[in-house]
């Protein structure tokens, strides 16, 4: 038996690699599905089942794409209903793969279809559980996702997930692992633990969610106390991933052009597309094209794109560093934007070689920055409310990345301002928006929080949760 968990960092993301007697099981693939074949390949083993834990919302599955080149056969839990072929698998039903055996667990409330799949060993031994968004480590699927496709409220999906964890996950024994889809810093849950493994008994001791004297009424309120909106890419993908989309190697091929600075500046102007500027921030700072956007791949590059910019249909025009255009497409497929028009050849140097404006953001360092602290200036924190109120400056106001355009009134016409996040990178996204807004009158503290700290700027250590919205 041969258990591998494919993990991608920049989405928080578990897909899982399977193999026993030459046959192959995949869980929820992402896009680009090479990396499945190459694996299958080196284990001289055929990929014959593709198992989806749910209609995903936060990326787009490979299982399609997989199915198309291996002939594997597509699986879903019940409730499932997209529009291409699959096996909508009952209940308690049974799959073979070599050795082992894969059994279906029904465990809707995350969204109505949601399954988690239990790996029995070839002696019959549960093994390892397969959870999906049903039960994350130090947390469970958020249960507002689905409501409006399943017609029922977040209180009632959070009232059934209650349910398939004490029916269907908590019976098992404590030695079974389990495996999710996703960890800290998934959009999918609210409080997951850095670890992306771990035993059901341990989450038993440690996940809020699986207290044994927890009544369904106090379940219902804790899970969905404080949940946000989702980002607003969400449904977009579950659209995409119930009814189908392009092959990855098309949209690939349709991106990968590379235009002239005269050529992007026309397409630009012609499409409406944003022009996407993924290189490090430092860089972004020195130089960069009026009005272009900031989200740099060495980041949560496609989740980032997937919360700010609206509609995965958008055309976008690249900026990259030489050699990443491929790599830049590929991670912007993942969650769904295959509107890739092309990418300026020669890069900025290109642009500015050829006479055309550029722009810049002012950056000053955290010992700069506590000089100007001693006069009254605004500051804003774009992080997470939740990383606001563990520590802030003390006179910064809190004015959350995910939803800066909520925040636009805030930020000062004429007065000259600080923004900071916690280590740079969301800063200089915040300032790449507020810029291509017209709002110049900004300064990113370089290094971000972790540098203020360091640089001995008084800090607010606890803000009174009750002011906040967790």
């Amino acid at each position: 038996m041969n258990i591998e968990q494919i993990y991608t960092g920049c989405l928080a993301q578990g897909a899982y690699y399977i193999e026993s007697e030459g046959q192959v099981a995949i869980i929820d693939p992402l896009r680009e599905v090479k990396p499945y074949l190459e694996r299958a390949e080196r284990d001289n083993a055929k990929i014959k089942y593709i198992f989806e834990t749910h209609f995903h919302a936060d990326f787009v599955s490979g299982h399609l794409t997989l199915a198309k080149e291996t002939g594997a056969t597509i699986v879903y839990g019940p409730n499932a209903n997209p529009l291409y072929e699959v096996l909508v698998a009952e209940d308690d039903q049974e799959f073979s793969l070599g050795k082992l055996t894969i059994k279906v667990l029904h465990t809707p409330g995350h969204t109505m279809e949601s399954t988690t799949y239990l790996l029995r060993d070839a002696n019959g031994k549960d093994h390892a559980i397969f959870s999906g968004d049903t039960l994350f480590l130090g947390d469970v699927g958020r249960p507002d996702l689905a409501q409006k496709a399943a017609t029922v409220t977040q209180e009632e999906l959070a009232g059934i997930l209650y349910d398939s964890l004490r029916t269907k996950i908590m019976p098992l024994a404590d030695d079974v692992i389990v495996y999710p889809a996703h960890g800290a810093g998934s959009a999918c849950g609210k409080n997951m633990m850095k670890e992306t493994v771990d035993t059901l008994g341990n989450q038993k001791k440690m996940n809020y969610a699986l207290r044994a004297d927890m009544t369904k009424e106090e379940f219902v309120k804790e899970v969905t106390d404080g949940l946000l909106p989702p980002p607003q890419y969400f449904p977009l993908n579950v659209k995409m991933n119930k009814e189908g989309y392009e092959h990855i190697d098309e949209v690939i091929e349709r991106g990968i052009k590379g235009f002239s600075p005269d050529t992007f500046e026309t397409v630009a102007n012609e499409t409406g597309g944003v022009v996407l500027d993924v290189r490090h921030q430092d860089n972004f700072a020195k130089g960069h094209i009026p009005r272009s956007i900031f989200i740099g791949l060495k980041g949560s590059f496609a989740p980032w794109v997937g919360a700010l910019i609206a509609d995965v249909k958008q055309p976008i025009l690249l900026i990259t560093d030489e050699g990443k255009e491929e790599e830049a497409i590929t991670r912007l497929s993942r969650v769904g934007f295959d509107g890739v028009l092309g990418y300026l050849e020669g890069g900025l140097e290109a642009w500015e070689m050829a006479g055309k404006d550029t722009d810049s953001v002012t950056s000053i360092s955290a010992v700069a920055f506590k000089e100007k602290l001693k006069g009254d200036v605004p500051v804003f924190d774009v992080r997470k409310e939740t990383e606001y109120s563990a520590a802030h400056v003390e006179s910064a106001q809190v004015t959350p990345l995910d939803f800066l355009n909520d925040h636009l009134a805030q930020f000062p016409g004429k007065e000259t301002f600080y923004v900071h996040c916690a280590g740079g990178y969301r800063s200089m996204i915040a300032a790449s928006i507020l810029k291509s807004r017209g709002i110049h009158n900004l300064v990113d503290v370089a290094g971000g929080f972790a540098a203020i700290k360091e640089a001995g700027i008084p800090v607010t250590d606890f803000v009174c949760p009750s002011t906040l919205k967790l």
